[in-house]
């Protein structure tokens, strides 16, 4: 039971931190680079969810090989199931950096995205930190330099290909 429980917690963290990092750096990048509210609206929905399914889609292949590869029974975790999880887990966490963006005007909107986007990293980091028994200032600090980075990428690249 142990072994499940940590399958699922790891399609939990893994859908929240890489659908917030993501998002952020996509929905920053596009804010930069494009002035339409609508556009960027429109790239952040498309993107989250294809993430969000590609992420679902990769979390089911990748249990099943190592379903398959595991002659021991020890893998028990439901595949499908595994791939919800990373799907909700991913398209929520994705969904905190667009909010800002559909209920303010830009700029506005895209440093309150951003501002959004970094606490729910630290939260997200000290929780893990928590839960798995390591410092939880630490995790959180990991996460937000992480998302950070990302951020910061997506911000270079808007402001490089800025239409």
């Amino acid at each position: 039971m142990k072994r499940l429980h940590e399958d699922y917690l790891r399609s939990v963290l893994f859908g929240l931190q890489d659908g917030l990092v993501s998002t952020t750096g996509v929905v920053v990048g596009i804010s930069t680079g494009v002035e339409h509210k609508a556009i960027i609206i429109l790239a952040s929905f498309v993107a989250v969810t294809v993430e969000a399914s590609s992420m679902a889609a990769g979390q089911y292949s990748s249990e099943k090989a190592v379903h398959q590869m595991d002659k021991t029974g020890k893998h028990t975790d439901n595949l499908i199931l595994g791939a919800i999880i990373m799907f909700v887990s991913y398209l929520s966490a994705g969904m905190i950096p667009i909010v800002p963006i559909v209920l303010f005007d830009q700029p506005y909107a895209k440093y309150v995205s951003i501002l959004f986007a970094f606490i729910g990293l630290f939260i997200i980091g000290y929780i893990k930190g928590k839960i798995v028994g390591q410092k939880p200032l630490r995790s959180a600090t990991e996460l937000f330099v992480i998302g950070s980075i990302a951020t910061l990428i997506g911000l270079i690249v808007g402001q490089i290909l800025k239409v």
